[in-house]
């Protein structure tokens, strides 16, 4: 087992079951694996964009794989998902929001993703709205004085600028969409693992 304590960046946007999953992976296996877990919100939206790549709901045969593949995938590994398609960039805005009056540390950011998720993929809010915003910003332990803080920050262009920075910074690592980068797709904790040094714990 390598002893060195390796730094693993988790691009990702609340809209991606797949982030979704290896956001909870990773935070199962971060002790087991001896990893320094990075939280890189981000926004799919801009990913598509920016590498011309087409979201699977606007191609019928990938829409139609996802549904099947995130079934067999949420029973797995225990994640409640329940495909809904709506827009999170004021979502991450909030997310991004979060990580930057946090600084440090992660928890929150950790929290308040987590709660997002669960809004889109289980209970199926509407997360272009405020009140489901500050409906996860109070369940992962925030006061309502710091989430109305966080609202406006999400809205001012520093936000706006930091959430396209991290964009970028996904893009630069050439991906196209948000599955388990620089591993592609899902199924790739094992290779992960290896990588990482830990195989034989946990997987």
């Amino acid at each position: 087992m390598s002893s060195s304590r390796k730094v693993v960046k988790l691009f990702y946007d609340v809209i991606s079951p797949y982030s979704w999953l290896a956001f909870e992976v990773l935070c199962r296996y971060r002790n087991v694996w001896n990893i320094d877990l990075k939280f890189k919100p981000a926004f799919l939206g801009g990913v598509f964009h920016g590498s011309g790549n087409q979201e699977p709901g606007l191609v019928q045969n990938k829409f139609n794989y996802m549904v099947t593949d995130l079934k067999q995938l949420s029973e797995f590994f225990g994640v409640p998902v329940n495909p809904p398609l709506p827009c999170t960039l004021n979502a991450m805005r909030f997310v991004t929001a979060v990580a930057e009056k946090e600084k440090e540390g992660g928890v929150l950011v950790e929290r308040v993703s987590r709660e997002l998720w669960k809004n889109v993929w289980s209970t199926h809010q509407d997360i272009t709205q405020p009140a489901s915003l500050i409906e996860a910003g109070l369940k992962a332990g925030l006061s309502a004085n710091e989430v109305e803080e966080i609202l406006i920050l999400s809205q001012s262009q520093q936000i706006k600028d930091k959430l396209m920075s991290v964009t970028q910074e996904a893009l630069d690592y050439r991906v196209s969409a948000f599955y388990l980068q620089v591993f592609f797709g899902s199924d790739r904790f094992e290779l992960m693992a290896q990588r990482i040094g830990n195989y034989e714990l946990g997987m």
